[in-house]
């Protein structure tokens, strides 16, 4: 008799319940999808009065003084208009008038673009200190440069260098009364240093630019290393020779670029305090007499081309330098 084995069924496989969550996405019908080039176009749409603005009242003139600017052209005598090309170019680096008044705009701009960084500087160090009263202070320093350019031209031609009445002339007699002094002359600050005064007006205007730019830089330095600095015993000038001189590079190179920009341009003072009289003519002013007194169109906007250009590449480098400065701003974050 032999015993036989059972074997047991199979039991058949429960499926495993699935743990993805089901998918509820609908599917979106091809008619519904937008395309990337539209939606583009959409969102720059708001944009593009403001650029069409933009290139109607800059690109527009600029083109057409490039091309004003390769025709010899004389308002007074419209019909001998001619094609010249390049030689309103090359009168505007051989015109004696014209390179005197390049040179003139050099030594105005290097002269005032330095003294306003010195005097900025100095009011930005003063200003970063904490005492009372310091931001009407501030304020005050601030004002000249809310001026228009017209106005502040004429409050130092009437206000200070007139030899009649102006503030300079009579500091001189009270400061002649008080010592006993007879009255000292009179002189005309104008005439006798007509550059002087007008570098002056412009320092004047421009140091607070200036000394805001540097005063961002100087409240932006690293608290910790400074009190590192004063723990370690170094002197006030070690602290600014070796931490903040560094530091407010970037600071300085960028007043210095757009300060540049600024006083390279500059028509008001010299138009409004001497005429552009005396050795003063700077070359927007030179452009201004070849353009309204001698009515050569062709050549005044040659020279304006020219001062365009310098401005571009001036204003490239000041470019570059704002944007290394957010670099640097924002890695630091």
């Amino acid at each position: 008799m032999s015993a036989s084995i059972s074997t047991p069924a199979p039991t058949p496989s429960t499926p495993t319940p699935s743990l993805s969550r089901p998918d509820t996405r609908q599917e979106r019908k091809p008619g519904k999808k937008g395309k990337p080039g539209l939606r583009a176009w959409a969102t720059r749409a708001p944009l593009l009065p403001a650029l069409v603005f933009l290139i109607a009242v800059t690109q527009l003139p600029f083109v057409a003084t490039l091309v004003i600017s390769l025709f010899d052209w004389n308002s007074l005598d419209p019909d001998e208009r001619a094609f010249a090309g390049l030689s309103n170019y090359a009168s505007v680096v051989t015109d004696p008038a014209l390179r005197e008044s390049v040179l003139t705009t050099v030594v105005l701009t290097a002269s005032v673009v330095v003294a306003t960084v010195v005097l900025g500087l100095g009011l930005a160090l003063l200003l970063d200190r904490a005492f009372f009263g310091r931001g009407l202070v501030r304020t005050l320093l601030i004002t000249p440069f809310l001026l228009v350019p017209v106005s502040a031209a004429l409050l130092w031609k009437h206000a200070l260098y007139n030899p009649e009445y102006g503030l300079l002339n009579g500091a001189l007699t009270w400061v002649g009364s008080l010592f006993g002094a007879d009255a000292p002359s009179q002189p005309d600050w104008i005439s006798s240093m007509p550059l002087l005064a007008v570098e002056a007006a412009l320092v004047w205007q421009w140091t607070p630019f200036m000394m805001l730019i540097l005063l961002a830089g100087l409240q932006s330095r690293p608290a910790e290393i400074m009190e590192a600095a004063r723990l370690d015993g170094a002197s006030g000038w070690q602290t600014f020779r070796y931490l903040t001189l560094p530091h407010l590079r970037r600071y300085l190179e960028l007043g210095v670029l757009l300060g540049s920009v600024y006083i390279v341009q500059n028509f008001d003072a010299v138009f409004t305090i001497t005429s552009g009289g005396l050795g003063t003519a700077n070359l927007p002013y030179a452009i201004y007499q070849t353009f309204y007194q001698a009515h050569e169109y062709g050549l005044a906007s040659a020279a304006g081309v020219v001062v365009v250009i310098g401005t571009m590449v001036i204003a490239t480098f000041a470019l570059r330098v704002v944007s290394s400065l957010f670099r640097e701003e924002a890695n630091r974050a």
